[in-house]
């Protein structure tokens, strides 16, 4: 008998929101302690993305049971750690 063709409840692109955004946090908050200036640009992108997608997966693994809290978390964290490290080197340097 063939498999069921209807979706499951984790079948959804919620359940990609945490572990997108743990990278993208993880990417953000490495390029801004790391390698400040050269990769400026996308460390910004990067944790302003794994901030909106963290906040998003942490409403759908929280209200809605789909996908996991942890990484929704910890990408949202990584990504303010980014954004913050971000904010903080442009006002140290004045450009701001």
């Amino acid at each position: 008998m063939p498999e069921s063709t209807v979706p499951d409840r984790t079948d959804t692109p919620a359940v990609a929101l945490g572990p997108t955004s743990l990278v993208l946090g993880a990417f953000s908050a490495v390029g801004i302690w790391g390698l400040a200036f050269a990769t400026f640009p996308f460390a910004v992108i990067a944790g302003g993305l794994a901030v909106t997608l963290g906040a998003a997966g942490i409403h759908y693994a929280a209200r809605h049971g789909i996908g996991r809290l942890w990484t929704a978390v910890a990408g949202t964290a990584l990504g303010a750690v980014g954004l913050v490290g971000a904010l903080g080197l442009v006002w140290s340097l004045g450009v701001a």
